[in-house]
């Protein structure tokens, strides 16, 4: 799986930071639990199945879509993006078949699904890449309800149009709203600019424009810019992209949310850009936050939320009588937002540039969240504690976890029913979404379980997760470009 991985894992020592001091907890000689092991299949038999079974068809492919007046070249599953969204149940045993047209090797990964390590979708970690010409079926029961999304986890073929949403319903939710919609926001570069293998290959060799950036201890003093105008820091992100989209479409031709007035909408929201934070606030309306990547929350109201890449919201709002712009704004980027319409009336669209004022409302924070009794991870004592050390390298030619890059990391050693303390220590001057596969986890101040948490510059925030899910299984940055340059490591269970 890597360079030094397997075979060292029985000695790794894992470094924790306890009490404000650091100390070294040695881990325990074992081997690792391969996806293959009887370990991850037992753990796929444990789960409630439903008796039911979903089948589908997904086919990645080169295709021209229309953006709304401007056609670009792309890849796309099915053919449109975001690609035709799956629905299912929780419990439900899910099959689909991914044909690949592309011409280079590709995977899918189900973002925030706790299942089955083997179908996780990263190559050279969980399962083999599939090649050009081939398929591969993918089966697993799904386990939790929520909302949550597809993409491929090779290279930056993230960062083309290769997303689709996975809606997992629960037959026993009370639903406390009319309609719904799916929401995808993405930042669009291919057929318009550079394509992101060109970005990749660029930034690889460049790195970031440090102009105008102070040195470490200004960075440190400053906390890299973090403020209530600028939540998540002055630098959030290393590409300038030519669109953002909803649903994917531009802003002069917006894809229209049509509910009647009065009516309780829900609107699920993914994230699926690679470099690109988002502001999000419909015009005339406030927002009851209902669902943090996928799990319940006590419902909360604010005006405006922040997305990182890979983090979704479950929002409801009380349909006015007009046409209100939906808006996702790049934070801390001069570029265009993205808009979608919600349209209950006749009458004049939105402007593509509208901006409205509740961007400028209350603004929900990781303190405002608190799972619901139902999902809250009961407290206890964690039986391991883990470090990742987040740094930038080379001036961001490379991204490191723990000072090495992916392919020359240490894994993550635990075993399975530990409570894991992992604390996130961000060493550098922009934010990071990380990810873990296969997992949620406790975030504070109040626990509400994610598996997406933006780490602010200079923050150290700690996250407690069960070690229930035994396999290999990848954390990284969610900024498509950060992983790939390096900053991913994987979290290991030995036996």
């Amino acid at each position: 799986m890597t360079r030094r991985g397997f075979l060292r894992l029985g000695a790794v020592s894992a470094v924790a930071v306890v009490g404000g001091t650091t100390t070294a907890r040695l881990f325990s000689p074992g081997a690792p639990v391969a996806p293959t092991d009887p370990a991850v299949a037992a753990a796929e038999a444990a789960r409630h199945h439903s008796g039911r079974l979903v089948r589908r068809e997904l086919r990645a492919a080169p295709t021209n879509v229309d953006l709304g007046g401007k056609v670009v070249r792309t890849w796309a599953y099915d053919g449109s993006v975001p690609g035709p969204p799956i629905r299912v149940s929780v419990g439900d045993e899910l099959r689909v078949r991914l044909s690949n047209a592309l011409p280079e090797p590709t995977t899918v990964h189900w973002h925030g699904l706790a299942l089955r390590n083997d179908m996780d979708g990263v190559p050279g970690l969980t399962m083999p890449a599939v090649e050009p010409g081939q398929h591969v079926d993918y089966s697993f029961v799904v386990p939790h309800a929520g909302t949550y999304w597809l993409h491929p986890h090779v290279g930056v073929q993230l960062d083309t149009g290769l997303q689709a949403a996975l809606i997992v319903e629960d037959p026993q939710e009370r639903a406390d709203y009319d309609d719904e919609a799916v929401l995808i926001l993405d930042d669009w570069t291919d057929g318009l600019a550079d394509a992101p293998a060109e970005i990749l290959a660029r930034l690889g060799r460049q790195g970031m424009d440090m102009s105008g950036m102070g040195g470490m201890e200004d960075m440190e003093m400053g906390a890299a810019g973090v403020s209530p105008e600028q939540p998540l820091g002055s630098d959030t992100g290393d590409v300038t992209y030519p669109a953002h989209l909803i649903n994917g479409r531009l802003p002069r031709a917006p894809v229209t949310v049509e509910a009647r007035p009065g009516r309780r909408l829900r609107l699920r929201l993914v994230n699926a850009a690679a470099d690109t934070a988002y502001r999000f606030a419909v015009g005339g309306h406030r927002l009851t936050v209902t669902h943090a990547d996928g799990f319940p929350v006590r419902p909360v109201e604010v005006e405006t939320l922040l997305l990182g890449m890979g983090e979704r919201y479950d929002v409801v709002i009380t349909a006015g009588d007009g046409a209100f712009p939906i808006v996702a704004v790049p934070e801390g980027k001069q570029a265009p937002s993205a808009l979608a319409v919600l349209r209950t009336a006749s009458g004049r669209s939105p402007a593509a540039d509208a901006r409205p004022a509740e961007l400028d409302g209350r603004l929900l924070t990781y303190a405002d969240l608190r799972p619901s009794d139902v999902v809250a991870l009961p407290p206890r004592e964690p039986d391991r504690e883990l470090e990742l050390r987040l740094e930038m390298a080379d001036s961001g030619r490379r991204w490191l976890v723990n000072g090495a890059v992916y392919g020359e990391h240490d894994p993550l050693g635990v075993e399975a029913g530990e409570r894991v303390r992992v604390t996130m220590v961000n060493r550098s001057m922009m934010f990071h979404p990380m990810h873990v596969h296969g997992h949620t986890f406790a975030a504070p101040p109040h626990g509400v379980r994610k598996d997406t948490l933006n780490v602010l510059p200079m923050q150290t925030v700690s996250v407690d997760l069960h070690a229930d899910n035994p396999g290999q299984w990848l954390v990284h940055c969610h900024n498509i470009y950060h992983g790939e340059l390096g900053m991913m490591t994987v979290l290991s269970y030995v036996a």
